[in-house]
């Protein structure tokens, strides 16, 4: 079955960055929108960064300059470099593959900012 497997979580001190990566499996990765997400202890899970088939990119308000999504086509894997990162970042970080009526998910990695 489809497989969204991220890695790359842990604790960091703010002002420090992380890099996530999720690898794919058992989908055409280069079709496919691939999203991070987040979901912080009692709230909803929340849109983090895209990015498009076709390479586009676009991301939350709260990350924008800070975190950047890119994308490895040969590699089945999508990136989330986070920089900068705050206390309010720490979250479980959720990869996304989404195409037309198909949408899976990882299992999610824990990331935690905190001195």
């Amino acid at each position: 079955q489809v497989q969204l497997v991220e890695s790359g979580g842990g604790l960091v001190q703010p002002g420090g960055s992380l890099r996530l990566s999720c690898l794919a499996s058992r989908i055409i990765f280069s079709f496919y929108t691939m999203g991070w997400y987040r979901q912080a202890p009692g709230k909803q899970r929340e849109l983090v960064a895209v990015v498009t088939s076709d390479g586009d990119t676009n991301s939350a308000d709260a990350v924008k300059g800070r975190f950047t999504i890119s994308r490895d086509n040969a590699k089945n894997t999508v990136y989330l470099q986070m920089n900068n990162l705050k206390p309010e970042d720490t979250a479980v970080y959720y990869c996304n593959a989404m195409f037309r009526m198909y949408s899976y998910w990882g299992q999610g990695t824990q990331v935690t900012v905190s001195s």
